[in-house]
């Protein structure tokens, strides 16, 4: 399986944390580069989330610097988002994605393969 799988969400209170995984191929994983993304209902997919393979560079988006860290366990194969102080806004549906070459566009795009999606919801 090449796709990724995601897990982890799930229903939390404002305040509350989440650890999303993402369990990714050998094929897939130790390229270039994973994603976290998330769409919220009536709105466009964006971007949350990187970590470069080369040298464990991480990128965030400004709405989540300082909640929310992207990691990896290399043995495993296996991405994290841990999210912390998550707030209604964070509701959405978080995607992983893996990254086989460079692309211009990373780490906000180019991303090969993609997951199915895992729900996080946080009530106020």
């Amino acid at each position: 399986q090449v796709q990724p799988v995601e897990s982890g969400g799930g229903l939390v209170q404002a305040g509350g944390s989440l650890r999303l995984s993402c369990a990714a191929s050998i094929v897939t994983f130790s390229r270039f580069a994973m994603g976290w993304f998330r769409q919220a209902p009536g709105k466009e997919r964006e971007f949350v989330a990187a970590i470069r393979w080369s040298d464990s560079r991480t990128y965030y988006a400004d709405t989540v610097k300082g909640r929310f860290t992207i990691s990896r366990d290399n043995a495993k194969n296996t991405g994290y988002l841990q999210m912390n102080s998550l707030k209604p806004g964070d509701t959405a549906v978080y995607y992983c994605a893996t990254m086989t070459y460079w692309s211009s566009t990373f780490p906000n795009g180019g991303y090969d393969y993609w997951g199915q999606g895992t729900q996080v919801t946080v009530s106020s």
